[in-house]
């Protein structure tokens, strides 16, 4: 049972700031907390298979079966990890008035969690926006892919990103304005993780180095192996905990070789009134003081915020959403 109005100890705020992340453990009733989203995604993937049993891409699907279940047979048929469907933002190119999101009130509530917000607090005080790079991750087991997978849907991501992201800072991969931007970086698994089935690796202290250059390569931006420190740390965690890095913290996810599905959510926060690094995605006010009128309660306002700039940014050339540039000597 997830203990109530948490925050931090002077301990763990401490240890934030000198090794660059830290972990706060039960700060989420994964019965109560992450049941509601899981039986959204259930939804969800009922949905898709049955349009992929119509359109013949797969043969067979058993609706009895565990979302873990069900989830890994489609991607034994397909040879495909189908992430935009089940993400709570949009791709970085290629959107279209359809593109897939999901936008379902569990999502609202995990981003607006109380206990997750007094955590945050204990960082950067009451006043808190929820930056708009936030994902919903499924990492499939590296066993039941295809070594050549390619992700179908709005993007094409190239490498196989579902076993395997590099290391990188996550204010990598924001705009240059959000440089002075103290961001959050939140790392929750949905069940537990260890190296083997795809916990995240930190670099201690790399939050002290600054901006590392980045290369952007066919799936993700990547630190150049001759520019990282030799020392990594995995981080083992029990769903409900909580995983906070800063925005110069070096990390990267482990390969899942365990026989499920990672499964795991990650959010940024910030004080409000200052650049987000991705200023075409909506963010809004979580937590306030100063202005609680402000603070975005209703789910239905914020699926708004994300349907309408879907439909703004439809069918348009969008501008670069990082700085990096893979002609330099250091990417080659």
């Amino acid at each position: 049972m997830a203990v109530e109005a948490v925050g931090m100890t002077d301990q763990q705020i401490e240890h934030f700031y000198s090794e660059g992340y830290v972990v706060v453990p039960d700060v989420f009733d994964p019965e109560r907390d992450f049941d509601p989203l899981i039986a959204d995604y259930s939804e969800l993937l009922d949905e898709f298979a049955g349009e992929m049993l119509d359109s013949g891409e797969i043969t067979h699907y058993d609706d009895a079966g565990s979302f873990q279940e069900r989830l890994l047979e489609i991607i034994r048929q397909t040879g495909q990890l189908y992430i935009q469907r089940f993400d709570i933002s949009l791709p970085q190119k290629n959107i279209e008035h359809d593109t897939p999101m999901y936008l379902g009130k569990a999502a609202f509530d995990l981003i607006r969690n109380r206990a997750l917000l007094d955590v945050v607090e204990s960082l950067i005080g009451p006043e808190i926006y929820s930056n708009p790079i936030q994902h919903i991750r499924l990492k499939a087991p590296q066993g039941a892919l295809d070594p050549g997978l390619r992700f179908k849907g709005t993007v094409q991501l190239g490498e196989n990103v579902a076993t395997v992201t590099p290391w990188h800072q996550d204010s990598g991969v924001a705009t240059e304005n959000a440089d002075d931007t103290e961001v959050i970086s939140v790392w929750v698994p949905l069940v537990d993780v260890d190296e083997y089935s795809g916990c995240l690796a930190m670099i201690p202290r790399s939050n002290h180095e600054g901006l590392a250059l980045h290369c952007p390569r066919p799936a993700a931006l990547t630190i150049p192996d001759n520019l990282l420190p030799s020392r990594m740390k995995p981080v083992p965690m029990k769903a409900g905990s909580v995983l906070l890095f800063t925005r110069y913290t070096i990390h990267r996810a482990m390969p899942n070789l365990s026989d499920h599905v990672r499964f795991s959510f990650d959010l940024r926060y910030q004080r409000p009134g200052l650049p987000t690094g991705r200023g075409l995605f909506p963010g809004f006010l979580v937590r306030s003081q100063e202005n609680p009128s402000a603070v975005l309660r209703d789910h239905s306002d914020w699926a708004r915020l994300w349907l309408d700039t879907r439909e703004a940014l439809a069918n348009k050339q969008l501008p670069p959403f990082n700085r990096w540039n893979a002609d330099v000597p250091q990417c080659a």
